[in-house]
């Protein structure tokens, strides 16, 4: 394995196309090297592997498909996101995190702000210009998340990187 870890919720079907579509349409493509998704943890230890994969199992075998809202916009300076609000996803954040203690980085200690980027290192000017055609088109759109996704991350030879698939679980619980 060449990299981080990266676990990921999974999103449903229907709005995984319509947020994959806006990232071919406006992320760079040179840089678009992984699909649509809301990142739970950035950067974990490649030898938590089975222990990561273990635990995203159980969790996923216990808990309902968490409920979840798109929340609007937002701006990351040279892009452009679409906000998530869940609070079961945050529940299940806070498991997964608690679990994980002693092995989460900077990046993934606290409490995450869940989105979808849509758009990343482009000029100001250009993500503006996305957030404006994009406004009040993400407000308020419920979902459930799917199940959890676990990414293995590989440094590509001419800069960036891409995730290679380690594991996938579907949220099954009651």
């Amino acid at each position: 394995m060449s990299g981080p870890l990266v676990l990921t919720a999974r999103l449903p079907a229907a709005l995984f196309g319509q947020m994959e579509g806006l990232r071919r349409a406006h992320y760079p493509p040179e840089r678009n090297h992984v699909p649509a998704h809301v990142t739970l943890f950035h950067a974990l230890p490649p030898s938590a592997q089975g222990e990561v994969q273990r635990l995203a199992s159980r969790v996923c075998a216990q808990t309902p498909p968490p409920a979840a809202q798109l929340a609007g916009l937002a701006d990351l300076g040279t892009g452009t996101a679409v906000a998530v609000r869940s609070p079961a996803l945050n529940a299940v954040h806070a498991d997964l995190a608690e679990a994980l203690q002693g092995l989460l980085g900077l990046a993934d200690q606290g409490r995450p702000r869940f989105h979808v980027t849509v758009q990343n290192k482009v000029v100001r000017s250009d993500a503006r210009a996305l957030q404006a055609a994009l406004a009040g088109r993400f407000e308020g759109q419920t979902f459930a998340f799917a199940g959890i996704d676990l990414h293995a991350i590989e440094r590509l030879p001419q800069g960036g990187a891409t995730w290679q698939p380690v594991g996938q679980w579907t949220f099954r619980g009651r």
